[in-house]
């Protein structure tokens, strides 16, 4: 089992919601992967996607409030990125290199998440089977993070790591977890 806690940093330029946090924690277990998200603050400060009736797969996500995360093979340079959203949408992409070969992953036709509100937590777990998309004895590499949309349309972007001058998720230098 390899597992570990982790703490998201806004990019450093962001105009920053005050008393914002987002942690959680990552596990892998032979081939499934937890992942659980925490963001912890005003919560009606921030624009919250409410729980939609029928989640979908859907596309750009990342123009609102959303947790993605990233997992690459070591060593290689395909990868793929998931996207959840507190509405309860989501999507998995594969790119064949850096923001190349960008489509969506058949493998999966729905992800199993969910979502806790509470006045000033969001919570989101996710248990991923992670044999449709790689080998069981694959070792990975995954970056973690998560764009936030303030109520008054601003957007933070935050990462475990932000190794360029402006904030890019993609960036294979920012997935600095090993699994």
């Amino acid at each position: 089992m390899n597992g570990r806690r982790f703490s998201l940093k806004p990019f450093p330029t962001a105009d920053l919601p005050p008393d914002v946090k987002i942690t959680g924690s990552i596990i892998r277990h032979s081939n499934t992967l937890t992942i659980n998200y925490m963001l912890i603050g005003p919560l009606a400060d921030l624009a919250i996607p409410a729980p939609a009736e029928n989640q979908l797969r859907r596309n750009a996500l990342w123009e609102e409030t959303c947790f993605e995360f990233f997992l690459c093979p070591k060593n290689s340079a395909h990868y793929w990125e998931f996207n959840l959203s507190p509405a309860g949408h989501w999507n998995v992409y594969h790119f064949t290199a850096y923001r190349q070969g960008m489509q969506e992953e058949p493998a999966y036709e729905s992800l199993p998440f969910s979502f806790e509100f509470q006045t000033t937590v969001l919570r989101l777990s996710l248990e991923l089977d992670l044999g449709r998309i790689i080998a069981q004895e694959q070792a990975l590499d995954m970056g973690i993070s998560a764009v936030i949309k303030a109520a008054d349309s601003s957007i933070t972007h935050w990462a475990l790591a932000h190794p360029g001058a402006v904030a890019d998720f993609h960036r294979r230098d920012s997935f600095i977890v090993a699994l």
